[in-house]
This record gives C-alpha cells, structure tokens and sequence, in this order.
C-alpha cells in the first residue's frame, strides 16, 4: 500500500536517526520555507579580483550622489568596491611618504629582498608597505630589479630581521651578481590590521624545539640599560624601545635583550611598563642603545608547556559603519579612521584617522538618529593605548566625531560596565544598542542631556561568544553565547537549539571571534558561521528559520559543506541580494600585493542563479537532505490491525517521487537498516535517478527502517521537495 512520508522542517540531531521518525536529521546546501526543504540559491563572484587575506568585515552605504559603495575590511586592507571595481582606501601611517637611501639588498638567484632603514620602521611580518612612483626611485647596482619591479607597487613584508631591516618577495628572482645597500625608494606604510586566524598560545606544541618561536617580532632599545635592575637610562621601571608595534599589551609578557630576559606588564606609547630585570635565569648585564629586542612571550623554558598562561593572539577585525556619506572604521583593538565618499575623485582618496578620538577600542557604533560616534573597550585617557579599559564606553560629541571630552557645551561622555571583564561587541537596535560583555547583556538608550544615554543590565550568563556573533532583526537582538542561543525582544529568551549539541560539541572556541552571524531577510534566516574544533578558519554553519520557526517547532539545519563557508556578511538592502565573502587560506596570488602569504578572499553576491559562479568558473552547488528512519507501525491483513513501532520488516516495492519545483536531474537514495545500530550505508538502495517526468521508481527494498535521503550534484540543478509515497508491505518478524 502507498504511504505519505511527511516530515517536519527543520533538522533534529539531538537524538538517533531511529528516534527521528518524521524529521530530518541532516543535510548540506538547502533551506527550509513553509515547511518544506528546497536547495539553497547560488552565489557569484562580484568584480574578477581576488582580495588580499580573510575579510572580516563588510558595510554597505550610498553617498550623496547616490553612487552605492561596499566597504570590505581585510586583515590587511580597507578595500571599497563600486562599479565592479575594487579600490585601495587603506590608511597609511606616514601619509606623505617616507624616502630611504642605500636601501636594497638582493642575492643573485634569490626572490628575496632586504630593506634596510635609517632607523626602526615599525613593520611586522605580514604587514603591506607601498613604494612611490619611479621618481621617488634611484637605481640599484649590481640588480636586476629597477623602478618597474617596486614603483607603486605594493609588497607583503615577510619578516623582521631586526627593527631596521625588513624582507619582501619581489616576485621575480635576482639574474645579476646581486646588491648590497644600494639605491634608493619612497615608502608608505599601511596600518597595522592583525592576523587572519585566531589561536591560542598555550599547551605543548606551540613552541619550536629548543623554546623559540618562529619569526618573533623584534625591535631595538631607544636609550641604554644598565647592568641593575632599573629601566632606561638608569632610572624608573620602564624601557624605551623605538617601536611597541607587535608587542603584547595586557599580562605578563618577555623580551630579550642580548642574553638577558626581562618581564613588562603594560604598554605605554613606545615605552614597556612594570618592567622586571633578569627573569627566567638570566642574569643583569648592560646594553647599549640600538641593541636588539626580542619578544619572547611565547618562548617556552625545557620542561615547560609553551606559554602557560592561557593567551589567545587576537585577529585582525574591523568594526564598519558610516555617519552620513562619510565612512567610520576601526581596527580592533586600534584605531578610528574616516574616508568621505562624497568627493568626486572618493576612491583615489584613502581613509585617515580620526582626529583627537581615541586610538585603542574594541568595539565602534554610530548611534542613530542621534549621530554620536560610540566607541567601546576603549581607552580611559585619549591617546594613552595603556589605558585602554575592555569595559570602558565613550562616546563623541553630537554630529562631532572629533570632540570627546566632556564639556557643559558638548554631549561627548563616557560609562564603565559593571558586568562581565570585557565587553565582546555591540549592535545597533532599532530603538536601542545592544551591549554585550562576556557574561552578560546591555541596552544602551539615547534620553539627551544631562546623561545622553541611559544604561540597563537586561540579561547573565548570555554573553556573546565572539564581536561579531550577534545580529538584530524586527526589534529582536539573535546570538551566540558560550552555552547557547539566545534572543532579545524585551525579555530575555534561551532559544530551544534541535542541533545545538552537534555545534558546541565540535566548536573552536579559541577561535570564537572568527565567528560571524548574518542575517537572510528574503528567506527568513539568522546564519552563523563558525570554525570546528579541528580548524583555525570558518568551516561549517548553523541556521535558525526566525520567520517559520514556533514555540513547539523551532527551525534549525547546519551547513558543513566546502564551498559554503564564509568570513562575513551583509544582508540584502542598498545592493538588493545578500553579499558574503568566503576566505581561501591556501591560495596566496591576490590581485594587488607581491609577495602575499596570507590567503585570498572572494567577494559573493548570493541569492543569485542556483550554481556557484566563481570568477568567471561554474560549478554546481550539491545539495542533499536526509530522513530519520520511516518503519511500519500498523498493517491490516485479513480485517485484523496489527500495532508495533518497527516490528515488522517491510518491503518497498516503489517509492513516487513528488516535487513541488524541479530542474535538472535529483538523486534519491533509500538507506535500510533491521536494527538501530546497524549501518545504515551498508544496506543502500540507489541511486535512483529522478527527472521532473518520473512516475515512479520500482524497486526491492527490505528492511525494518528506511531512510530518505534527496541530493543533486550536477550544474543547473533545482528542486524544491513535495510529499513522498512509498509503496510498503509488511514482510514478517524477521
């Protein structure tokens, strides 16, 4: 006889296949609308370029002339994209250009080339330096190279030999003798983003043999010690370098000068804080000014796990907004800059820092409508990054992104939290902000003079488990916290997870601010990506169905599969569809850095065909949904109705496919098993092959269980499932 096999939406692989009679327990690459699964729309590639490092952010605006612009913040550069067109707006620390002489160093057959500065350039490994034109150039001898290989170019640095001297591929290798400090360039150095992944600097493992690390950033003493146990110059407890630049600024970290190590606990502008003499068995000795520092707070002792204290190395973030047509941006834990994309001529111009804002923040938000710059985890004195306070809130003047300190003629303030240690990040409400600090949730409300905002401890025990694992939508604020999901509508609700062990128990939380929620408002969906515990990079995804999910029925389906993993989102509204970027770490020739190490992002619009378009290639987007095991619970023979929950074997002697859309071929396959624990794969019936003519499918199928399971894998392929028929008949006990 012909039996309907209807499930509920969603997945549930909060219990065994067996147990999830009438759901779904897994699949890759679809969606759930009005009950039933279809396979997610395709994505394409925006412009023909390939970005240099993962992108963590992404903002859309439209200027005065209503010229639309994408703002995309990578690890390494601020790129806006506009008309197909990708442009550099990266801000440079020395904007005007700095000119070095008896600079270059090659080696005959060798890519590599050593700069050697005049003093401490400040750079770290992988940080992006830009050459002049050809008349900021002076020949090289005894080198191939010329203007040409580095005049408005720009060039990864590959490492730090010491805090004069940097190296970067030129991307053709040296044919003549080869060069020693000779020639000369004008140089500009780009701000200082961070790393594309996130770890932890802790456990076995992390250190090389012998305790180093690999390509420690180094600079030099500005100013001698002496052999005591005093700082700089004989005196206080601090020492000079001519760069803190790479250095951490919060615990307990090391350097070491010639053979003597010493311990800092703050950072002051280029000034190491709390210092202590001739730690770790080393003993005092005298060093001159100019003498090599090292950081050696990741170096381990013999015997020692590396780096015991539990320290995670921050990644490179940006937090994006815009006040009117002039763009907002700031590097985590950074600075704030500003780029106006009114002029004409906007992509030539590069964003600048903010004048007279703070310089180390967290977290950025531009209030609305009342148009204060909000900056969070910020510094306590303007300009002093020593100061910076993880729980500390300050915010500009009205309309003044140049004004913070408070006056009776001003509205600039500042608060300081009182839950939590720090906060992780915020959003912009429709009637609020929301706050999150690691333990807990805030509203923060604009109310005007005296206080300018009013501040409410709204939820514990929910904090945000990475910056930008938040997301609001319809007055409602959706997240993810180390223990779950939770939403914000006025009260504070734990969101019932049907996958929720299948994503925490497989979670890098180290990683956690690579996580990124988005939001799908054509389809109803809060997405967020996040990283497995076996990988440093987003990988996999979790989905909640916000507009079709109930109180008895909350919508939820995850996405492991390879090509759908992403690093940020916007939701669809200036551009019209959803644009994302996906992060390939393994591919390093980006479209404008010699010499890039760090990865490449592609720029996708999605929502759009049903294949993946990828620069030009056409690829298909394989989708598959599988069933919780289908049994016989009655059989009338004979006028007798016989009852039990998979007692009987039956036979599937045909199954009707039903789809309320299809195109192309989909494959279905029939899992069987007797018993719970069997393997379902090793008892397969299929493929069959299903085209939008098929009738039906005979087949000879037996077994106590069935599951379903639809896919496609070909290009152009589409469906959207209807109500399946098996043909079943009870076959015996056995």
């Amino acid at each position: 006889m012909l039996q309907k096999i209807g499930f509920l939406p969603g997945f549930n692989k909060q219990i065994t296949p067996t147990g999830a009679e009438a759901q779904w327990t897994g699949g890759e690459n679809v969606r759930f609308r009005y009950g039933t699964p279809e396979k997610i729309g395709g994505w394409k590639s925006l412009g023909d370029k390939k970005l240099t490092g993962a992108t963590r952010a992404i903002h859309h605006m439209v200027n005065k002339d209503g010229i639309k612009y994408s703002i995309i913040g990578t690890n390494r550069i601020l790129y806006a994209y506009s008309g197909s067109v990708f442009y550099d707006i990266h801000p440079l620390v020395n904007p005007s250009g700095t000119a070095i002489t008896s600079a270059f160093t090659t080696t005959n057959g060798d890519t590599t080339v050593t700069l050697t500065f005049s003093s401490s350039h400040g750079f770290v490994a992988g940080d992006i330096i830009l050459f002049g034109d050809s008349s900021t150039f002076s020949s090289i001898t005894d080198s191939v190279f010329n203007a040409t290989t580095f005049c408005d170019k720009k060039f990864m640095v590959l490492s730090v030999p010491t805090g004069d001297t940097l190296t970067i591929n030129a991307g053709a290798t040296e044919t003549d003798s080869g060069a020693t400090t000779s020639g000369g360039i004008t140089y500009y150095r780009y701000y200082h983003v961070g790393p594309a992944d996130q770890v932890g600097v802790f456990g076995w493992g992390i250190s090389q043999f012998g305790g180093t690390v690999t390509n420690p950033q180094t600079t030099t003493l500005n100013g001698a010690l002496n052999a005591d146990s005093a700082g700089t110059g004989g005196t206080g407890t601090s020492i000079s370098l001519t760069s803190t630049v790479g250095f951490p600024t919060t615990g307990t970290n090391y350097i070491q000068v010639d053979s003597e190590e010493i311990s800092y606990t703050g950072v002051s502008g280029n000034d190491l804080t709390g210092i202590t003499r001739n730690v770790r068995g080393t003993t005092n000795a005298s060093h001159s000014n100019g003498a090599t520092v090292t950081n050696t707070s990741d170096y381990a002792a013999w015997g020692q796990a590396a780096a015991s204290t539990d320290k995670v190395a921050e990644p490179g973030l940006w937090s994006l907004d815009n006040l009117g047509s002039t763009l907002v941006a700031l590097i985590f834990n950074g600075a704030v800059f500003e780029w106006d994309a009114d002029p004409v001529n906007a992509t030539n111009i590069r964003a600048t820092i903010v004048s007279g804002a703070p310089t180390a923040s967290r977290d950025m938000i531009v209030s609305t409508p009342d148009r204060h710059l909000v900056l969070f985890g910020t510094e306590t004195t303007i300009g002093d990054t020593s100061t910076q306070d993880d729980m500390f809130i300050r915010f500009s003047s009205q309309e003044d992104i140049n004004t913070w300190t408070p006056t009776a003629l001003n509205t600039a303030g500042t608060q300081r939290l009182a839950a939590g240690s720090r906060i992780i990040g915020a959003r912009l409400g429709r009637n609020t902000i929301y706050v999150w600090t690691d333990t807990s949730l805030f509203t923060m409300r604009f109310v005007g003079q005296p206080f300018t905002f009013a501040y409410e401890q709204v939820g514990t025990n929910c904090g945000l488990i990475g910056k930008n694992a938040a997301v609001e939508v319809d007055g409602a604020a959706y997240w993810m916290s180390e223990n779950g999901f939770f939403r914000f509508t006025g009260k504070l609700e734990s969101l019932d997870c049907l996958v929720e062990d299948y994503v925490y128990d497989d979670l890098n939380k180290t990683s956690n601010q690579m996580i990124y929620c988005g939001l799908n408002n054509l389809f109803g969906e809060v997405i967020w990506f996040y990283p497995t515990s076996d990988s440093n990079v987003n990988n996999r995804c979790v989905v909640y169905s916000y507009l079709d999910s109930t109180i008895n029925r909350p919508i939820w389906y995850t996405n492991a599969n390879s090509l759908f993993p992403r690093t940020a989102w916007i939701d669809s509204a200036i551009f019209g569809l959803p644009h994302a970027t996906y992060y390939d770490a393994d591919t390093d020739s980006s479209f404008d850095v010699t010499g890039n190490t760090d990865g490449v992002t592609y720029y996708y619009e999605h929502e759009t065909g049903v294949n993946q378009v990828k620069i030009g290639t056409t690829s298909a987007i394989p989708a598959n949904i599988l069933s919780g095991d289908f049994d016989i619970t009655q059989d009338q023979r004979q006028g007798i109705t016989f009852r039990g929950d998979g007692e009987y074997v039956m036979r599937v002697s045909r199954f009707l496919p039903d789809f309320i859309t299809q195109a192309g071929n989909t494959v279905v396959t029939l899992n069987l098993r007797d018993f719970p624990n069997d393997t379902a794969a090793s008892s397969t019936l299929g493929p069959f092959t299903v085209t939008s003519s098929t009738q039906y499918k005979s087949c000879r199928a037996r077994g106590r269980a069935v599951a379903v399971k639809i896919a496609n894998t070909a290009v152009d392929s589409n469906w959207k499932l209807g109500t399946f028929r098996l043909d079943v008949h009870a076959g015996g006990r056995r």
